[in-house]
This record gives C-alpha cells, sequence and structure tokens, in this order.
C-alpha cells in the first residue's frame, strides 16, 4: 500500500471551511514558496497507480513543498 500526503494545496476546502486566504498565507512557510495545486496531487496520485512505480511498495509520497 501506498499513500499521497498533500501539504498547503489551494482548493476550495479552505473557504468552506471560513479561512479562504490560509494557502496564501502559509506561502513564505513553504521551502518552494507558494502552496501546491490540486492537479500536482492528482499527478502524484496517477504516477502511483501507473506501471512506473509498480515497484513502489509502503511509500508515503510527500507533496508539501518540502514543507
Amino acid at each position: 500500500m501506498n499513500a499521497v500526503r498533500p501539504g498547503i494545496i489551494a482548493t476550495d476546502i479552505h473557504a468552506t471551511t471560513g479561512d479562504a486566504d490560509r494557502p496564501a498565507r502559509m506561502a513564505s512557510s513553504i521551502p518552494v514558496g507558494r502552496p501546491g495545486s490540486a492537479e500536482e496531487v492528482a499527478e502524484a496520485v496517477a504516477w502511483l497507480c501507473s506501471p512506473a512505480a509498480s515497484y513502489t511498495t509502503g511509500a508515503i509520497l510527500d507533496v508539501t513543498g518540502g514543507r
């Protein structure tokens, strides 16, 4: 089993919890300097589901921008 662990991702979920500006506010604490996108998380999931990751087991793939 493998897993993807996303970091601060710019999605509408922040607005639904009442903190729509959280990703932008947190950008300075992320080493790459910006929040991630849903597409970046989806690409990591797609890779784990692809034949390219067929020998990958027990991995937790951090999609966090270094945070």
